[in-house]
């Protein structure tokens, strides 16, 4: 364990959300600390209020009534009212995240993402379900954005959590500096490990970023003995073909029988965060519906298993 500094307990993290009482990602009941940044810009993301390491404004235009309040309310002018008598955000302007226009929105149709929490205080919301913890075998997990996006941060907080005897895993794309990944290994009990694509040209089509520097990550982990459980978003059409399964088999396929490697979670593609798309002022970048039927996630749950990989579906 590392020793547990001042600096360390003072040092802040900018987090989006806190989720208690989570079973899916990680053993046990879990608590999920969501990091703000990402280097990726995957065109499924439910969490695009994790994307950028800032303060954001949340608009919901249906619950608006168009009063002015938050007008007069932000001091850097971000809110404004058109010639049409319509509220407007400008999305050009930064928010220094005073959440000034919350307060006084009278019909809560606004809402800034975005807090900026020192590990201590993390870790006060984290220890009020120490008991689920221990009955449960559960822990912490990181996830965001993307937590290794905020090192020095993720470290603190899962030495923190290591230091008190909590379990810790992250959920992580792996697209970082190697020597980022090897620090907040030594405070991880598992690492969940997307795999979105093996191809580096459509992985990059789909994601803004190549994927060498995540494949060359995940070897290293898995070679030094860390635990990894591979989770692999699932798109119809776009990574569910049989010649992509067997690509990430081929890959894996040296590393199968390590005790470090956990086996294979599929992620079916889900809706969930479509709408906050809207109230970023964002496009939602996904034509079509490509979800998975689950004669679909069965088939490819077949293939994998035929290799005698572990594999399971996680249905949110």
């Amino acid at each position: 364990m590392g020793v547990q500094t001042k600096v360390d307990i003072e040092r802040q993290a900018m987090v989006f959300n806190v989720q208690k009482y989570n079973v899916y990602d990680g053993p046990g009941i879990r608590t999920i600390v969501f990091l703000k940044g990402c280097p990726l810009r995957c065109q499924w993301c439910s969490n695009p209020e994790g994307l950028e390491q800032k303060y954001q404004v949340m608009y919901k235009s249906d619950l608006c009534t168009n009063c002015g309040a938050c007008v007069d309310a932000c001091p850097m002018g971000i809110h404004y009212i058109d010639e049409n008598g319509q509220h407007q955000v400008r999305r050009d302007r930064s928010c220094n995240g005073c959440r000034k226009c919350v307060e006084v929105c009278p019909v809560a149709a606004l809402n800034i993402t975005g807090q900026v929490r020192t590990i201590s205080e993390l870790m006060e919301i984290i220890h009020e379900d120490d008991a689920f913890y221990e009955m449960s075998g559960g822990g912490v997990t990181l996830s965001g954005g993307e937590c290794t996006a905020q090192p020095e941060a993720a470290i603190a907080l899962l030495r923190a959590c290591k230091n008190d005897g909590i379990n810790t895993a992250i959920e992580t794309c792996g697209h970082t500096k190697l020597d980022n990944i090897l620090k907040i290994a030594e405070y991880t009990d598992l690492f969940l490990y997307d795999l979105k694509h093996m191809d580096p040209i459509k992985h990059n089509q789909l994601t803004g970023i190549s994927n060498e520097r995540i494949l060359a990550n995940l070897q290293e982990l898995l070679k030094l003995g860390y635990k990894i459980k591979i989770r692999m978003p699932l798109l119809k059409g776009i990574n569910d073909s049989k010649a992509e399964i067997d690509a990430i088999i081929d890959f894996l396929r040296p590393y199968k029988d390590l005790p470090n490697f956990q086996g294979i979670n599929l992620l079916p593609y889900h809706k969930l965060g479509v709408n906050k798309y809207g109230q970023l002022g964002m496009e939602y970048p996904v034509d079509g519906d490509p979800s998975l039927s689950d004669e679909d996630l069965d088939r490819i749950e077949g293939w994998i298993a035929e290799y005698d990989f572990p594999v399971d579906v996680i249905r949110h």
